[in-house]
């Protein structure tokens, strides 16, 4: 499969690691343009193909995954919709807040076949493989869907949803890897007050998160069922527990989440 990669920021750059790092995919298979020539110059070194011209990328790609700014679609998907064949390439739109209804509009050509294109929502873990990525289909048949599923699988996890739930899932998956963080830094600090040292108390909090969720993925347990194994009565992670639901927790947390819906 050869996919094209049209911008390699933030997100289309750990999209581009994400693929090298997949035993299914080729380096020589993948295309990435970006109009900075140092961004280039890395991708090229890892050998894959690299360009500053959009319509040039996505020619003789299967793939084509347009991965910039909400602001930049219409333009980009303008520049290269001459260059796309409706009826063999699969369209693929990394953009926070753009609509299907808009990128059909853009990409009309006077009433030919309508293309086949999924609006996706990965997350930077994307980079380690270790994406949650939410995929809406449009317009594509089943077998497409489970193409296009089967890539951000080899990346992670990928959940097949509704276009109305998107913006819900950037903010509990893409805006939620940053929160997760917040809180590891917040335990790291804590660490340190306890009495470790940085580097110790990272390594510490790093794998314990980490054990927690291999735990819930492992077992299927509610996170609730699994925190009662190790909450002992008069104990002290019970103190602790409650202790973060007296400064507000987990309302901070939900409080959080919906305010990235706003």
């Amino acid at each position: 499969m050869k996919i094209a990669i049209i911008g390699a920021g933030a997100m289309g750059g750990a999209l581009a690691e994400g693929l090298l790092k997949c035993d299914t995919f080729m380096a020589g298979d993948i295309t990435v343009a970006d109009p900075n020539r140092e961004t280039l110059d890395h991708f090229a070194e890892r050998g894959t193909t690299v360009t500053p011209d959009n319509a040039l990328a996505a020619l003789g790609a299967d793939v084509v995954a347009v991965v910039v700014k909400p602001w930049l679609v219409e333009g980009v998907l303008k520049g290269i919709k001459d260059s796309l064949d409706y009826a063999k390439q699969l369209l693929i739109v990394v953009a926070a807040g753009v609509s299907s209804a808009d990128i059909k509009g853009w990409l009309d050509k006077d009433g030919q076949t309508e293309p086949h294109f999924f609006l996706a929502i990965p997350n930077i873990a994307i980079a380690e493989k270790a994406s949650m990525t939410f995929i809406v289909p449009v317009g594509a048949t089943a077998e497409e869907t489970q193409t296009i599923k089967g890539v951000f699988d080899s990346l992670g996890s990928c959940l097949v949803t509704e276009e109305r739930l998107l913006a819900s899932g950037t903010t509990l998956a893409s805006c939620g890897i940053a929160y997760a963080m917040r809180y590891i830094r917040a335990s790291v600090e804590g660490g340190v007050e306890l009495g470790f040292k940085a580097k110790d108390a990272e390594q510490v909090v790093l794998q314990t998160v980490k054990g927690a969720v291999e735990l819930l993925q492992a077992t299927g347990e509610h996170p609730e069922a699994a925190i009662d194994k190790v909450t002992t009565p008069g104990g002290v992670t019970i103190k602790g527990l409650n202790e973060m639901e007296h400064a507000g927790f987990t309302s901070a947390v939900i409080r959080g989440l919906k305010a990235g819906l706003q």
